[in-house]
């Protein structure tokens, strides 16, 4: 799951003599919220499509007081990306080197394309959100609970840390579901969503909501 293994390099960064009007041109052809400016390699920045489109005439040299200096390291994990293409409102990361040289980009679909193939996103389930004191947390726990009612767990995350509680969001098997609801309120935790429709049309929907999730982290 590391960055390296899933560069593309179709996309075309541009020089800083390149014009506004091109670089906008490219990233509209390709379906790309952003460009990236590089010089002799090195990585300067980037702009977003709908910034260029609204820009007077002239090169990308004009707007550098403008770039965005976001990118990934080639050695990071795709969890590190999401945060980025979140925080910038992108569809397209730039990779570059510990030297900050440019090696190519990783989009939003690589990411999803990518997660689609675990478990937590695969596999038809039911979707169990609980409630537990900060305190009282335990991961242990919590797969004891499912597990003890013969269900699987296909994945996990926090969704929510308040002040006095914590959310955690499940991805189960459909095994049990009325026992495992029981169980966790038996141990003091509150069911606060459920959902045990699983029906295959509602997979995709369930995929998306989850990674939906994680660009929210």
């Amino acid at each position: 799951m590391f960055i390296k293994d899933y560069i593309s390099k179709d996309y075309p960064a541009f020089a800083v003599r390149d014009s506004i009007e091109e670089a906008s041109e490219v990233a509209k052809e390709f379906g790309y919220s952003h460009v990236f400016i590089v010089n002799k390699g090195i990585f300067l920045g980037g702009l977003s499509q709908s910034f260029l489109e609204d820009s007077p005439e002239g090169s990308l040299d004009s707007l550098s007081i403008h770039y965005e200096r976001f990118a990934i390291m080639e050695d990071s994990s795709l969890l590190d990306s999401i945060k980025l293409f979140y925080t910038f409102n992108a569809n397209v990361v730039p990779v570059i080197s510990k030297e900050e040289k440019y090696l190519g980009y990783i989009s939003c679909d690589d990411i999803f394309n990518e997660f689609s193939k675990y478990p937590l996103f695969s596999e038809n389930g039911a979707i169990l959100t609980v409630q537990t004191n900060g305190l009282h947390y335990s991961m242990t726990e919590i797969s004891q609970i499912v597990e003890s009612n013969n269900a699987k767990i296909y994945g996990t995350f926090i969704n929510a840390i308040k002040e006095d509680s914590i959310e955690i969001t499940l991805k189960i098997s459909n095994e049990n579901l009325s026992s495992i609801d029981e169980t966790f309120e038996r141990y003091g935790y509150t069911v606060i969503h459920k959902h045990y429709n699983d029906e295959k049309e509602e997979l995709l929907k369930d995929r998306f909501g989850f990674f939906q999730k994680f660009l929210e982290i």
